[in-house]
């Protein structure tokens, strides 16, 4: 049973008009009696002045009243601190709290009765004398203690400010009357206006009782001034909300009934822009050749549209999606180009070398002429940067007549930029594949999937994974894009993907494609590259004539020897664009200057020469080798160092190795340790020494096999005190039993020997048909070993023939740990 309720609602916030006692009815010299009888309230507190209505329940609080207001009707009020318990003892009370003059009681039908309590006095309670029939305790009256003179002026301030957050709050709130603002207005005393002001706060029971206790006025302004202040802000808060829901509804009601109005004035004026767009889409449906499927999916969308209210968020998406539909360009094709030779005249003219490209596309055009419905070929061109993948795209393109579209896939991590978004989804549209075409206005354009090499992969879905609908012959005549919800035909669409590695593309995509390997320029092509394209186009870039200046082969060799690096011709553009720029300068500074430039001009311009290749062509340090490796940006030298100190045998390898590359050295140990009486090596020596292999550049990580003969030459080169053979590059892959192995990469390889001024070069002798397979000017200037077995890597490394007679190894004549009873040199 609940002892006291508050007749208003204690739920709100807001704070509560309570009706005040007569403020000269509370003298001090009032006498109260020094035992009261004591009631408990559950859940409220009062407050001296302050009168309030509660609703008895319990027997004790029945007989505690009645008996107040048959006798002096004064009656002491605490609040308990847990309102679940029933029968409250002495601890279960507050110690504070209010005696208060019964004013009024009313008995109700159900047998409980309302008492209106008037609060006067704060009290201590000392101690419960008496728990049946009702409580009675003595108690000690507590006084308020005013401010101190010094603190008078700031305890003023704080009472105005709380009249005036009071004020604000009846105004903020829609449940306290305006009339509670007079009334608090009228308040005179202070103590009476904190008392009026703590009683309405919306604040917890401990917060109220905490008050209550407080005997230092300025300490109890304070606490509620504290608590007015967070009920204001809240309150202007919910007012802010209100207000911006109340203006959205407002606005969402004057756009509707402006846009009626402006129907029906529209309607009265013959010009509906909604039905002229409607109508227009009908008549562009009319004049569109497309499918049955997709002609049924417009009528249906189309039947819904004119059903739809245009102020509806539904009626833009489907306004777009029927546009789209419209505007895609469904078994619109253009005319290839059938004149084989004019289309490779054009190949030639925007592209020097790449002839196995130029070649395929001359196949594919050859068997489209024949047989006119050709699905279209998926090619993948990989090779590093700057050799021309991209922009063959623009050349097959013309050679064939057919629309051009560039997309770059690198950094793509969202499935949807190529499916499109549903048509459920605000903001949603057709996937990037469906809007280029679009765009060009064909279905049989040639697409570039730039970088597809690196698509990325998140949250929102494997992009790579929809391209496998995409770039399969098979399924991409009927590509599904999630916006446009009809089958489209992708089979006539001719894609050309470019990457830098096949190691980040998936298998499964891989697979649908046809790898076309574009290898990296050599320096002759370079200059004529150079030649034919970059000077001219640097030269127009800058405003320059052919007449202001005129650079020799020579010139551009020297340029692509000393100042660029590159498998292909990007920094050589960069290069020759500085020097444009430089004469664009003298050109128009109208300075004297010669335009035909010369070596001692180009330095100038340029700067000190960047890259010397003698560091490699002249080594005659023993124990230091020049391998050849393969990155993603074309070939690269790199240097394999070893050296001996005394110790106990063990390999020591850095340079930012990986698996394989270690494993390839210490291969390269084991044969050596296990000929090491062959090639004149001390064995007890050996396990006295130790090894020291490093690979410099050891911020870039290196790994593969291709270093095995290099690892091997070099360490033999370290034990015998040899320098290997000079102007020398190896690459190859060593076994345990003394045979090399075949490597990947050999054209780039080979033009990064030639590219730094190597004259030899060391391979397996089963490369022999990659090395068939490149251009013979490639491979002018350099001399090529082919070897088989690890005595021929050292015959031509080193010059040594000792190895002749090198015998088979077992493990009866040998007990090497690591050795192989088949190993022959």
């Amino acid at each position: 049973m609940n002892d006291v309720h508050y007749s208003l609602m204690d739920d709100e916030p807001d704070m509560m008009p309570m009706m005040s006692m007569d403020e000269d009815d509370d003298s001090p010299d009032t006498t109260y009696p020094e035992q009261l009888p004591l009631v408990a309230l559950r859940n409220s507190v009062l407050f001296p002045g302050i009168m309030i209505p509660i609703t008895v329940g319990r027997q004790k609080s029945v007989a505690a009243v009645r008996q107040a207001y048959s006798a002096d009707k004064y009656i002491g009020v605490l609040t308990q601190r847990e309102s679940a318990i029933d029968d409250p003892k002495q601890e279960d009370l507050y110690q504070v709290g209010t005696i208060a003059r019964v004013v009024k009681v009313l008995t109700m039908p159900d047998g409980n009765i309302t008492a209106i309590l008037q609060g006067r006095r704060r009290f201590g309670l000392l101690e419960i004398t008496e728990f049946d029939p009702y409580l009675v305790g003595t108690h000690e009256l507590l006084h308020d203690i005013e401010p101190a003179d010094d603190e008078k002026a700031e305890y003023t301030a704080m009472l105005t400010s709380i009249r005036e957050s009071g004020r604000s709050i009846i105004e903020l709130s829609a449940h306290i009357p305006n009339e509670a603002a007079v009334m608090l207005q009228n308040i005179e005393k202070n103590g009476f206006l904190l008392n009026f002001s703590a009683s309405n706060l919306s604040a917890d029971i401990t917060v109220k009782q905490s008050i209550l206790e407080m005997g230092e006025l300025k300490e109890k302004a304070e606490a509620i001034l504290e608590h007015l202040n967070k009920d204001l802000q809240m309150l202007e808060i919910k007012d802010q909300i209100e207000n911006k829901v109340r203006t959205d509804i407002e606005k969402q009601q004057r756009d509707y009934f402006l846009n009626q109005q402006l129907k029906t004035i529209q309607n009265e004026l013959g010009n509906n822009p909604h039905a002229e767009d409607i109508l227009e889409l009908k008549q562009k449906a009319q004049q569109k050749t497309w499918p049955e499927e997709a002609q049924q999916a417009f009528a249906k969308e189309m039947k819904k549209l004119e059903r739809m209210n245009p102020a509806a968020a539904e009626y833009s998406v489907t306004m777009n999606h029927l546009e789209f539909m419209v505007e895609l360009p469904w078994e619109t094709y253009t005319k290839d180009n059938f004149d084989l030779k004019k289309a490779e005249k054009i190949l030639h003219r925007d592209h020097y070398g790449l002839d196995k490209i130029k070649e395929r596309i001359l196949e594919h055009l050859a068997v489209l002429k024949l047989k006119q419905d050709m699905k279209a070929p998926i090619l993948c061109l990989v090779g590093p940067p700057g050799v021309g993948k991209t922009s063959l795209g623009k050349s097959i393109a013309a050679s064939l007549n057919r629309k051009y579209i560039r997309m770059s896939l690198g950094g793509l991590h969202d499935e949807s930029e190529l499916r499109g978004h549903r048509k459920t989804y605000i903001g949603a549209m057709a996937g990037r594949i469906l809007k280029s075409i679009q765009k060009v206005g064909s279905s049989n354009p040639v697409f570039i999937l730039d970088e597809i090499d690196k698509v990325g992969k998140g949250f929102k879905g494997d992009p790579s994974s929809a391209l496998l609908e995409i770039l399969d012959p098979e399924q991409n005549e009927t590509f599904h894009d999630n916006f446009l919800d009809v089958d489209y035909d992708l089979s006539k669409v001719l894609f050309i993907a470019t990457a830098n590695s096949l190691s980040t593309i998936q298998p499964a995509l891989r697979d649908r494609m046809e790898i076309i390997r574009v290898s990296g320029y050599s320096a002759e092509e370079k200059v004529q590259i150079a030649k034919q394209h970059l000077v001219p186009d640097q030269r127009k870039a800058h405003g320059l004539k052919g007449k202001d200046v005129r650079i020799k082969d020579e010139l551009l060799l020297q340029i692509i020897r000393e100042y660029t690096r590159e498998s292909g011709v990007r920094e050589l553009n960069r290069v020759i664009g500085k020097v444009m720029r430089n004469i664009a300068k003298r050109v128009a500074m109208e300075e004297q200057y010669k335009p035909t430039l010369t070596s001692s001009d180009i330095h100038d311009i340029l700067g000190p020469i960047k890259y010397i290749n003698d560091i490699y062509q002249d080594i005659k340090t023993p124990g230091v080798a020049v391998g050849l490796a393969w990155t993603s940006v074309g070939g690269e030298i790199l240097f394999i160092e070893a050296i001996l100190s005394k110790g106990s045998g063990k390999l020591e390898l850095t340079g930012n190795l990986g698996a394989v590359m270690k494993e390839s050295a210490k291969t390269a140990l084991s044969f050596i340790k296990a000929h090491a009486e062959h090639l004149h090596l001390n064995e007890e020596q050996l396990d006295k020494t130790d090894i020291h292999i490093h690979v410099p550049e050891g911020a870039i990580p290196k790994d593969g096999p291709s270093a095995g003969i290099t690892m091997l030459s070099a360490l033999t080169s370290a034990f015998i005190g040899k320098p290997i053979k000079a102007g020398l590059a190896m690459t190859g892959e060593i076994t345990l039993r003394g045979k090399v192995l075949p490597v990947g990469g050999i054209k780039e390889k080979l033009l990064a020997a030639k590219r730094m001024g190597l004259q030899e070069v060391m391979l397996c002798e089963v490369n022999k048909k990659d090395v068939s397979e490149i251009e013979p000017q490639y491979l002018e200037g350099l001399q090529l070993h082919y070897v088989t077995s690890m005595r021929d890597v050292l015959r031509t490394a080193l010059n040594i023939t000792m190895l002749e007679d090198l015998p088979a190894v077992s493990l009866m004549h040998n007990p090497v740990a690591g050795s192989h009873p088949e190993i022959q040199a």
